[in-house]
């Protein structure tokens, strides 16, 4: 009978292929499209949940500051996990990793929708993390270092296209469910996804360890920065409940200041940890880089610029009568446009122009757009007209500034770079969602709305002037993955 060690063996052991799908001129595309799965999957869940926030105040008896938890606690999990599970991909296999997010998060999902209590939903929603983050952490490196170079922009957009329309399909099938059926199948939606994900990643994606034959589980190298981890994890912990305090969530004033306190403090140990470490959680040689930390910057405003929209946008809706249907299809706009632009809108600007101006303009679109949502009345077509337009964008900018990114990064940390980007595009998700609570709790739905979108305004303005700073290496044929190099049988991996 097979020991425990040796059924770790085997899950740990990433399988091939199958020859014929290996041997395609477009198995690289094939690939792209199972991660796209992964995408897609992660947006859908987080713009449904933005349309059932109102269900579940109405279901149990919760404040507005206390549901948004269902959100905040996915995305704290998500930001602490991606770096370690970064690291841990480069171990044991990218493949092994990201097919085993697809399984948690579906059994997470199961749980979620049958939750009885808003405590329960939200530990069901720590648990989707740990899945959302395993495929996550994994989804820009397979991207990345799967396809040619002259490719990966291109790839990257069809990635950000897949996120997207899981974005764009969110708050129409949110709506749908919650106005027709109920807030719990905005969570069981996801598990078919989740299956199909599974079973299309096994046979599509290649091995990322194509020389590990052997059933031993590796071993790890180096101690794992367990102390960062934390640090990380308190600090953005303490940020978030400081904030949903002062929206609203039921405790004293002197509290938030504590917790402000407390994450301030985290934040600057987790600095100094980070130096010092022998395997930092998140390396400062790569952060610091001049180009790359503007990017991972861009790539955090970019997403509280996306997410921004759709929490607040169906509360401002709701607020002047719109039904959550229709408000569903309004907010439907922004993902939308995001994904034309993201696909097909690089193709429409002009070949010489470099990612930086592609930056640039996409920055000045998106601050265009939430300036319109800003000024004009609540209205569906009144808003969804420059939700469309900030939308369009965001998808200009957001494709275009993770490939400087990724460039930038050398393959030997495209993994844990990978999980930097994830990570600073969660940590912008969670603001995107916490600053509208605390908007709407400060000055109501109407007054707080444009105040908020307003605010939206300035910070893409300032996206749009730190855009272009990334600094791309030149790179020669080493710095390309080894795999093209390989045997022919490590090949059909």
């Amino acid at each position: 009978m097979a020991t425990v060690r040796e059924l770790t063996g085997r899950l740990l052991v990433e399988r091939p292929r199958p020859r014929l799908i290996a041997s395609r001129p477009y198995a690289h595309w094939l690939a792209v499209g199972a991660v796209c799965l992964g995408a897609f999957l992660g947006q859908l869940t987080a713009s449904v949940t933005a349309l059932v926030f109102p269900a579940l105040e109405s279901a149990f008896d919760a404040g507005f500051a206390a549901v948004a938890w269902v959100s905040l606690a996915y995305l704290l999990v998500l930001v602490a996990l991606l770096a370690p599970v970064g690291r841990l991909s480069d171990l044991i296999g990218r493949k092994t990793v990201y097919l085993g997010g697809f399984a948690v998060f579906a059994l997470a999902s199961l749980g979620a929708g049958a939750a009885g209590s808003l405590g329960v939903l939200v530990a069901c929603r720590a648990v989707q993390a740990v899945g959302g983050a395993m495929m996550q952490a994994n989804s820009v490196a397979l991207v990345a270092r799967g396809v040619p170079e002259r490719a990966m922009r291109t790839a990257l957009g069809v990635q950000a296209a897949a996120q997207a329309l899981g974005l764009a399909l969110g708050p129409t099938l949110g709506g749908l469910l919650v106005q027709h059926a109920s807030w719990r199948w905005a969570f069981w939606v996801n598990v078919p996804v989740g299956l199909v994900g599974l079973v299309a990643g096994w046979f599509l994606l290649p091995r990322t360890h194509p020389d590990r034959c052997s059933r031993r589980p590796p071993r790890p190298e180096g101690k794992f920065d367990l102390a960062g981890l934390l640090l990380l994890a308190g600090a953005t912990t303490s940020a978030l409940l400081g904030l949903s305090a002062a929206s609203g969530l039921p405790l004293p004033a002197w509290a938030v200041a504590v917790l402000l306190l407390l994450a301030a403090a985290l934040a600057l140990a987790l600095t100094r940890q980070e130096r010092r470490a022998d395997r930092p959680l998140i390396p400062p040689g790569l952060v610091n880089t001049p180009g790359i930390r503007t990017g991972l910057l861009i790539a955090l405003v970019g997403y509280l610029l996306l997410f921004c929209p759709l929490v607040l946008g169906p509360v401002v809706l709701a607020g002047a009568g719109v039904p959550v249907a229709a408000a569903g299809l309004v907010i439907t706009a922004l993902p939308a446009a995001f994904a034309v632009a993201a696909t097909v809108g690089g193709a429409l600007l002009p070949t010489r122009w470099t990612d930086g101006a592609r930056c640039r303009l996409g920055a000045l679109l998106a601050a265009l757009g939430l300036a319109g949502a800003a000024a004009l009345p609540a209205a569906p077509v009144a808003m969804a007209v420059p939700l469309a337009a900030a939308g369009y964008g965001l998808g200009l900018l957001l494709p275009a500034n993770n490939a400087q990114v990724m460039r930038a990064i050398p393959p030997a940390s495209s993994a844990v770079g990978g999980g930097l980007v994830n990570m600073v595009r969660s940590l912008g998700t969670a603001l995107g969602t916490a600053l509208p609570v605390l908007g709407l709790h400060l000055a109501g739905p109407a007054a707080g709305g444009r105040a908020v979108f307003a605010l939206l305004v300035l910070v893409a303005l300032a996206a749009a002037l730190a855009a272009g700073r990334v600094r791309t290496p030149a790179r020669g044929p080493a710095d390309r993955p080894a795999l093209p190099r390989q045997s022919a049988r490590a090949r059909q991996g």
